[in-house]
């Protein structure tokens, strides 16, 4: 079987799984987060953290939940690595530096999931399990959370109430994210992931020196880690390492579990909102460009010319040899289209217009399908971009499931996708400006600014992944990516939330013959075509400096 043959195969068999399961898991979320029964676990929980789960909340009152919990979060992980060399199971290693620390609390706590570090090298088993892979359940359940209080605001009416933050959160960890994240931790035990509390053990010699391993509760966090679209990795090669990812059958179920959540919310989204159409609308979009960005992908690195290409069957560099090039592009447009940040191959080493695709993939805004929850409301975001274009275009108020979008909508949602653009490309150029950060780049010329300028919108678009090359482990890095991933994080859902709150006071509007039908295919044409060109305005340049520069060199 030729290797472009076995990657059609595999994109077919994902295609199908997720096709599944998309109507049983996308009817049961919706059931969770409309369910008014509490179940005994969970009750426990609310009085352990004090909240009444029954009170209804109003946007200012959701987002103080968020921020709350968000901060403890920081805090305490921050705290955990600060202790690390007082703790049993620190495996030996030392606590964590002040700025990696605060680098690494931050990225957890948003589902960012950037490292900075060696994992194998700098973090115990306490901080793995109890810090990092923990953050990987509550950091998905909030932005499922807020996906979920966006649907609120376009299903109710007259009321600014969007349901109850603490309910939200405990019921996305304790009925959604354990219960699957179980099975396919059982799943990646039985393709040969590890599972253990090991020490450090040397396993033989390796150019002149004793090769070392640690073990770990690998398999439970990498279920979680591509479940909840963190990213992140037990060890520093991430999902290349074969502990992690050891078979083309684990590779692929590890994609299957980046996309299950993002693509299956949108069954939910039509449900809750009364019409199972305009969820398949958003599906459509979603779709769409995610089977579009792998057709790019593995025609940029299937059909690169030159002997050394055309005698390794395609641009092999940096892949792992056990998933090939055509598994290792669908991992990478998996990833970078949602905020998950894993790798199974290096994207540095990608052809330049393979690593353009990669680039592009987060600079949409990762909404096709997106992370858990942010892929939801980023896209909604961007449907109410594209019927505010449509309204403009026949001279009419735009409507949106019944919602007429006003000035107070249109400036909150044009607030929400600046915000990330702004971050990127302003910290992109500080960096390039400066003359210290620029000494942490690996390669000069387009590549070495494609290395800075995918850092910063990895970190901006909480997707976590890195290109390689680059030398992040400096204050700079580590205090700006930070800074990066906060903002990129909070001040979106500041928006999100406030336009929630406004589309929930709002009092339903009658279709009528001039209403845009937003649950048909030209409606799913427009709002792709919005997402592209509204992108593309804003990173043209920037991508032309880089990745477009290298590719067409």
């Amino acid at each position: 079987m030729g290797p472009v043959l076995a990657g059609v195969l595999q994109l077919l068999a994902l295609t199908a799984a997720l096709a599944l399961a998309h109507k049983p898991l996308g009817t049961y979320l919706a059931e969770v987060y409309s369910s008014g029964r509490h179940l005994r676990v969970e009750k426990w929980i609310y009085k352990g953290i004090g909240a009444d789960p029954d009170t209804q909340m109003r946007w200012p009152a959701y987002l103080r939940g968020v921020l709350a919990f968000s901060v403890a979060g920081v805090l305490f992980l921050y705290a955990l690595q600060r202790l690390q060399g007082h703790l049993p199971g620190s495996l030996g290693f030392a606590s964590v530096d002040s700025d990696q620390a605060f680098n690494t609390a931050v990225s957890f706590v948003t589902n960012t999931n950037w490292q900075s570090y060696y994992g194998e090298q700098a973090m115990g088993h306490v901080v793995q399990t109890a810090g990092l892979a923990v953050q990987n359940f509550v950091s998905a359940a909030v932005g499922m959370a807020v996906a979920v209080a966006l649907v609120r605001g376009f299903a109710r009416s007259r009321t600014g109430e969007l349901g109850n933050f603490w309910a939200d959160l405990v019921r996305g960890v304790v009925r959604v994210l354990v219960p699957i994240a179980f099975v396919g931790a059982v799943v990646l035990v039985a393709c040969g992931v590890i599972q253990n509390f090991s020490g450090i053990h040397e396993v033989g010699q390796f150019m002149g020196g004793a090769q070392q391993w640690n073990g770990g509760a690998v398999a439970s966090q990498e279920a979680i880690k591509e479940l909840g679209t963190n990213g992140g990795g037990y060890f520093n090669a991430n999902s290349a390492h074969p502990f992690e990812n050891p078979t083309p059958f684990s590779n692929l179920f590890e994609i299957f579990l980046i996309l299950l959540i993002p693509f299956s919310i949108t069954r939910t989204f039509g449900l809750m909102v009364g019409s199972v159409k305009q969820g398949y609308a958003i599906l459509a979009t979603m779709g769409t460009i995610w089977v579009g960005f792998v057709s790019l992908m593995m025609w940029s690195e299937f059909s690169h010319h030159g002997p050394a290409f055309e005698l390794a069957n395609g641009a092999t560099e940096g892949k792992e040899v056990r998933f090939g090039t055509g598994g290792s592009a669908i991992f990478a447009v998996s990833t970078t289209l949602t905020s998950t940040g894993a790798v199974d191959s290096f994207h540095s080493s990608f052809t330049g217009l393979g690593g353009g695709i990669t680039l592009l993939g987060m600079m949409l805004g990762e909404i096709a399908p997106g992370g858990v929850g942010s892929g939801l409301y980023g896209m909604l975001i961007m449907a109410i971009i594209a019927v505010f274009i449509a309204g403009l275009m026949v001279g009419r108020t735009p409507e949106y499931l019944g919602k007429k979008i006003g000035p107070r909508e249109i400036k909150l949602a044009a607030c929400c996708i600046l915000v990330t653009p702004a971050l990127v490309l302003v910290f992109t150029a500080f960096a390039m400006a400066l003359p210290t950060p620029a000494n942490s780049m690996s390669n000069s010329g387009a590549h070495g600014f494609s290395e800075i300028l995918y850092a910063y919108t990895s970190g901006a678009n909480n997707n976590g992944s890195a290109f390689a090359g680059l030398n992040a482990d400096t204050q700079w890095f580590n205090t700006t990516t930070g800074l990066a991933m906060l903002l990129g994080r909070f001040l979106p859902m500041v928006f999100v939330l406030a336009l929630a709150g406004s589309l929930a006071e709002q009092q339903p509007v009658p279709v009528t013959a001039g209403t845009l039908r937003t649950d048909m295919p030209l409606y799913a044409g427009l709002l792709v075509g919005t997402i592209v060109i509204i992108t593309g305005l804003t990173y043209f340049p920037a991508l032309a400096l880089g990745p477009l520069a290298e590719g067409l060199a």
